[in-house]
């Protein structure tokens, strides 16, 4: 482990702490407990059980946890063909840690892992595109199909 000049401990590994906030791009000492709170307001929002696979089934995740609390703050999550384009599907953040840099910090720490890649798309309410476009990310049209029945993800897609 080194210290750098901006004060964060460089743990071995690609994880980084900032006194209580710790960066990593791994769920595996992530457990269902650690994972509340998140999906405010979805009428059928995953378990805690199936928030951790999501992340485990994941392509990559970035994950903020505060260390002093044990638990997950924040989490973004991505799906690649590996060759060309990749897919944000989530970016989260506690309600009770928003507006402090965390979203910010993980998405950044996304873009560097999908530096190569052609293209990254996400698809967000049109109050959160001023969010992505400090992240050089432009506006487009898309299109999308919910089943909200199957939102909790209790039964997996394959």
């Amino acid at each position: 482990m080194s210290l750098q000049s901006d004060q964060r401990l460089v743990v071995p590994g690609g994880t980084w702490c900032n006194k209580m906030i710790k960066y990593t791009y791994t769920a595996e000492h992530i457990t269902p407990a650690m994972l509340q709170g998140f999906f405010v307001d979805w009428p059928n929002p995953p378990s805690d059980k199936t928030h951790l696979n999501l992340l485990k089934n994941s392509d990559m995740i970035v994950l903020a946890t505060d260390t002093k609390k044990h638990i997950v703050i924040g989490f973004i999550t991505a799906v690649t063909d590996n060759v060309l384009s990749c897919y944000i599907p989530f970016l989260e953040v506690l309600p009770e840690y928003q507006h402090k840099g965390i979203g910010k910090k993980l998405v950044h720490r996304m873009f560097k892992k999908l530096k190569s890649a052609y293209m990254v798309d996400l698809m967000c309410d049109t109050n959160l595109e001023v969010f992505y476009k400090r992240f050089k990310m432009q506006p487009s049209s898309g299109m999308i199909l919910r089943n909200y029945k199957k939102q909790s993800g209790v039964k997996a897609i394959l």
